[in-house]
């Protein structure tokens, strides 16, 4: 199996190459400057392996929820890739990659991921592992304040937190989670070698889907449809 992966949706600009069971990863912190870096990395993985983009299985982006400009320039860049290459694209979210890695540094068996989604805000979801190692989701993503956080009385003991919203609203999630976490992730930016991972489960299971339905997801436009009545916990 061969695949391409690429995540922006945060100040990290991550590009990973499957190659016959092996992953290779190129992974900088290049706030807004990720349309200057990503094809060069995307090309550079590509010529160490002798691989075209042609002789690619599928594609696979960070569909979000992250920065705007960075969950466009990653759904763009696979749209316009998987048409010239014509591949199939799995779309894999932004929370779960970081749930993902949270996974894989501390075994933990629920997974609190957590990114600054500005305006007093933030992208907020819960996973935990499958039997297969993959984070599955298990509480819906929502963009929510800090304050409004609900986290179910059903969770394990093995609990991680991992994402840049721990740290712009520490006192606030500590506030309300801390009687619940037992490990905090330092990386707090996602990497493509955890989003293949996750693209491979994906597509193993037939959930690939065509270029022009890799959309990017960013949860805010869905705000004002959000009903307004207290989550039940």
């Amino acid at each position: 199996m061969k695949a391409l992966a690429f995540e922006t949706a945060t100040e990290a600009c991550s590009v990973a190459l499957l190659s016959d069971g092996e992953t290779i990863e190129l992974h900088e912190i290049v706030p807004r400057k990720h349309t200057e870096r990503l094809l060069p990395m995307v090309e550079q993985l590509l010529s160490e392996a002798e691989i075209s983009l042609n002789q690619l299985d599928f594609l696979t982006f960070g569909r979000g929820p992250g920065a705007f400009t960075g969950v466009r320039i990653a759904a763009s860049a696979a749209q316009g890739m998987a048409f010239g290459a014509d591949l199939p694209v799995v779309p894999v979210s932004t929370l779960a990659v970081l749930a993902q890695n949270a996974y894989e540094q501390t075994n933990a068996t629920t997974i609190l991921s957590c990114i600054d989604a500005r305006m007093s805000e933030v992208y907020w979801s819960v996973y935990k592992p499958a039997l297969n190692g993959v984070v599955e989701i298990y509480q819906e993503e929502e963009v929510v304040a800090p304050t409004d956080i609900c986290i179910t009385n059903d969770l394990s003991d093995n609990i991680a937190a991992v994402g840049s919203g721990w740290l712009t609203y520490k006192d606030e999630l500590t506030a309300m989670c801390s009687k619940f976490i037992q490990t905090y992730i330092d990386d707090i930016y996602p990497h493509a070698n955890q989003l293949m991972k996750l693209a491979i489960s994906e597509f193993e299971k037939g959930n690939a889907v065509s270029p022009e339905l890799a959309l990017p997801v960013y949860l805010r436009d869905d705000v004002a449809k959000k009903s307004t009545k207290p989550p039940v916990c």
